[in-house]
C-alpha cells in the first residue's frame, strides 16, 4: 500500500466520514479512477449500503463498459447497469454544446428513480472550474460530489487510488465518445460507433492515450501525445485507409498534440457563460 502525506490521509478520513453520513449511497460509475475511488470509498464507509452504476448506450465504448465491470468486481461493490436513451432526446442529438448537460439528465433522473439513497458523483475540484454542463444536470437531480466536498483534486484522487492498490490509479481519462462529436455536428450512434471503432484500431497500434475527433465533412482529427505521431506516421497508410472505409472522408492528424478536452474551443461564450454560472451557484 502507497503511503499517503498526511494532508492527503486527512482528505482520505474526511472522504470517508462525509460518505458515511450519507447513510446509503448510489455512486454514478463509469469506470474511471474519480467514480472508482468514490465507489472504493463508499464500500469502505458504508460495506453492503453502497451500489454502483453504469451508463449503456452507444456512446459507451465496450472496452469502458467492460472495464467498469471489471473494477466494479476488483473494488468489491455491487454494481448494476442501466440503459441509457439520451440519443432520443434532439437536444442530446443536436449537440450546440450542451449535450453533456442532457446526457447526464438522463442518467441522474433514471439513477433517481430507481435509487432510494444517496446519489453520488466522481466529480473532484478540478472540474468545478472547467466547462462541465453535466454538473448543472447534477444541482437539479440533487447529486452529491464527495470529492470536491473533501476537496481532492485530480492528482489527489490518483494518489489515494494507488493507495488502495486499484490498478485504475493512473487510467487516462476517457469520456464519452459523442465528446469527440465537434459541436455543430449531431450525435448519432453511427457516427459513435465509427469513432469507437477508430480509437479500437489506435489502441491495437499501442497507443493508451488517443482521441478520434469528428468534425463537419465527417473529418476524423487524431489526437496522440507528441511523443507518440511516429507511431501514427509508421502506421498511416493503415490508419488512412482503415478511416476511410469506416465512412469518414478525410483523415488528419493534429499537430498539437493531444489536448483533453479540445472540442470545448468550439463551443460559444453564451453556451459556456450559462453552464459555468449555473454548475457554481
Amino acid at each position: 500500500m502507497t503511503p499517503l502525506t498526511d494532508e492527503l490521509l486527512t482528505k482520505r478520513y474526511a472522504l470517508l466520514a462525509i460518505l458515511r453520513d450519507m447513510g446509503r449511497v448510489v455512486v454514478a460509475f463509469s469506470g474511471g479512477v474519480d467514480s472508482a475511488v468514490v465507489s472504493k470509498a463508499a464500500v469502505e464507509a458504508l460495506g453492503e449500503n453502497a451500489i454502483a452504476v453504469t451508463a449503456d448506450s452507444p456512446s459507451v465504448a465496450r472496452r469502458e463498459l467492460n472495464d467498469a465491470h471489471r473494477i466494479a468486481e476488483e473494488i468489491g461493490i455491487k454494481h448494476r447497469i442501466i440503459a441509457t436513451d439520451e440519443f432520443a432526446n434532439e437536444d442530446y442529438a443536436r449537440n450546440d454544446g450542451s449535450r453533456c448537460y442532457f446526457c447526464k439528465d438522463e442518467l441522474y433522473g433514471r439513477i433517481v428513480a430507481i435509487a432510494d439513497a444517496v446519489v453520488v458523483s466522481g466529480a473532484n475540484v478540478d472540474d468545478a472550474g472547467d466547462y462541465r454542463p453535466g454538473l448543472t444536470a447534477a444541482a437539479e437531480h440533487g447529486v452529491r460530489h464527495p470529492l470536491q466536498e473533501a476537496n481532492l483534486n485530480k492528482a489527489e484522487v490518483r494518489e489515494v487510488a494507488r493507495h488502495w492498490g486499484l490498478d485504475v490509479w493512473d487510467k487516462p481519462a476517457s469520456p464519452c465518445l459523442s465528446s469527440r462529436i465537434a459541436p455543430g455536428v449531431a450525435a448519432t450512434p453511427e457516427r459513435t460507433a465509427r469513432i469507437e471503432a477508430a480509437e479500437s484500431l489506435l489502441h491495437e497500434l499501442g497507443l493508451r492515450e488517443c482521441r478520434v475527433r469528428l468534425h463537419e465533412g465527417e473529418l476524423a482529427r487524431i489526437e496522440v501525445p507528441l511523443g507518440e505521431v511516429a507511431v501514427i506516421a509508421s502506421a498511416r497508410e493503415t490508419i488512412n485507409k482503415r478511416l476511410l472505409e469506416l465512412g469518414f472522408r478525410y483523415v488528419t492528424l493534429d499537430l498539437g498534440g493531444f489536448r483533453s478536452g479540445s472540442l470545448n474551443e468550439l463551443v460559444t461564450l453564451e453556451t459556456r457563460r450559462k453552464f459555468v454560472k449555473e454548475a457554481v451557484s
